[in-house]
């Protein structure tokens, strides 16, 4: 069985960053499991004292 992968990255919004739209954020993810991608995992991008600038969601899904 063979896969490929694709890395999805969310912008956090704010200031200090921590702040992320969730309604497009699911949105964005629904579209992505809708053509077949399942996700991996997820992480944050650590900008420096707690400050998240990006959510990182790595899919797979099986090659055709």
């Amino acid at each position: 069985m063979r896969y490929e992968y694709k890395t999805y990255k969310h912008k956090a919004g704010g200031f200090m960053g921590g702040k992320f739209d969730e309604v497009k954020m699911d949105q964005e993810m629904n579209e992505l499991g809708a053509q077949g991608w399942e996700m991996v995992t997820s992480f944050d991008t650590n900008e420096g004292y707690g400050a998240t600038r990006f959510i990182v969601v790595l899919f797979k899904r099986q090659k055709a």
